[in-house]
């Protein structure tokens, strides 16, 4: 079982000891993210990752940061979302101290060297030109952009030009002082360890974390009377859509019912959307559905890549399907299917110390509690059809809907009139 151990600092040190693994993985999180930041500086957090890497104090210079962890033969990286960031290492476990002290020191020691600032803004700049050139992960960002607009929500995580071009030493200084505080970091460590010694290791490791108040983000303006829709042209040899509605958020108990209804329409290879649009129409090579759950947001989508032309009909089929479920309640047996695949492949991802860190982490920070695998399976077996039913009756109407098209078209027209569930 996890425990959590709150330091006088403020810190959270979540262990999770796991039998049966020679890994250890130390994750740390902090609550802060692309919802955190103003336009001007849009971007920022995911900069400040990637600056991490650039130097600290103990090793000045990018290769002594990576070669800390490549001559143990560990996985590093990290991540920024909308609600939090996070930097990691796993490690055979006799490593386990390398591994904490590493990420200790690039969150707490980083140098953000002006030169390296420098040069990082170039390869941030490709990263969003690498996205941006990607239809299928560009469709991504334009599903934000309809649902949210220009707010924090709807920005690229990854910033804007202008934003990017513009961030210097002070900015990212004043952000992590801001933001990179001890009542809004956990440290999640997870794999083959003792609890006691590893939250009095991570004590010492984090004793120089700052403990002023960190920032809170601005609330996100929901605001949608009709159905929404987003057209951008581009030459491309297929065209990518996203399709699907807003939905509920972290704190809904009907988020779970929302799950099952993503995983029924496209979240498996014999799940409706799969099975009528590639299998017997054969207009995707992929597509799926998925759910979304945020503190303050949520939303169930739809994505796929169709044949140019066959755009109008891919929409209709999945507007369809969408409201079938609505219509007509699905079968006990369809039901305990979609229970099945959510819980299978939940157990399959927690086999490792780093999944294990990240489920019981995430849940923390975002939630302010944990739940273990067997309480969240409950939680799915509870869902009955009526429950998936009144769901999509509440979720499957028009002034919900949201329509992104990504592809050689340029009138809005014919999309628009398609709306209508």
């Amino acid at each position: 079982m996890p425990k959590k151990t709150t330091l006088k600092s403020g810190l959270r040190v979540l262990t999770i000891p796991q039998r049966g693994t020679k890994t250890v993985t130390v994750l740390v999180l902090v609550g802060t993210g692309s919802k955190y930041e103003t336009k001007d500086k849009s971007g920022i957090s995911h900069f400040l990752e990637h600056m991490f890497f650039k130097g600290t104090t103990k090793r000045p210079a990018p290769l002594l940061v990576a070669e800390a962890l490549d001559q143990v033969g560990g996985q590093y990286n990290a991540f920024t979302g909308e609600d939090y960031t996070g930097y990691y290492a796993k490690v055979d476990s006799s490593h386990f101290d390398l591994a904490l002290e590493w990420v200790a020191d690039i969150f707490l020691r980083s140098t953000l060297s002006a030169k390296e600032i420098e040069k990082e803004k170039g390869v941030v700049m490709e990263e969003l030109h690498m996205y941006r050139d990607n239809p299928a992960r560009h469709v991504d960002n334009l599903w934000m952009r309809l649902l949210y607009g220009d707010q924090p929500a709807g920005w690229d995580i990854v910033g804007r030009p202008e934003s990017i071009r513009g961030f210097s030493r002070s900015d990212s200084q004043e952000y992590m002082k801001r933001q990179y505080t001890a009542s809004n970091t956990l440290v999640c460590i997870a794999g083959n360890i003792k609890q006691r010694p590893a939250v009095e290791k991570a004590r010492q490791a984090f004793a120089r974390i700052g403990t002023r108040a960190s920032t809170a983000k601005v609330p996100v303006k929901e605001a949608q009377q009709s159905p929404g829709l987003l057209v951008e042209w581009r030459k491309t040899n297929q065209t990518n859509i996203a399709l699907g509605v807003r939905a509920y958020n972290l704190s809904d108990p009907r988020r779970f019912a929302q799950l099952l209804a993503a995983v029924t329409l496209g979240g498996m290879m014999s799940s409706r959307l799969f099975v009528e649009v590639r299998e017997k129409l054969g207009l995707a090579y992929d597509i799926s559905t998925a759910s979304e759950n945020n503190p303050d947001t949520g939303y169930l989508v739809t994505t796929a890549g169709v044949k140019n032309g066959s755009a109008e009909q891919a929409i209709r089929v999945i507007l369809k399907e969408y409201k079938k479920l609505k219509t007509i309640s699905i079968s006990k047996t369809e039901l305990t299917k979609a229970k099945e695949y959510e819980k299978g492949k939940l157990a399959l991802e927690l086999e490792s110390s780093n999944a294990k860190a990240s489920f019981y982490g995430a849940q923390e920070l975002l939630e302010g509690f944990m739940l273990t695998p067997e309480q969240l399976y409950d939680k799915i077996n509870q869902v009955t059809p009526e429950d998936i039913k009144a769901v999509a009756q509440d979720l499957f109407v028009p002034e919900k809907l949201n329509l992104v098209v990504l592809g050689p078209y340029r009138q809005e027209a014919i999309f628009l009139s398609l709306l209508k569930i």
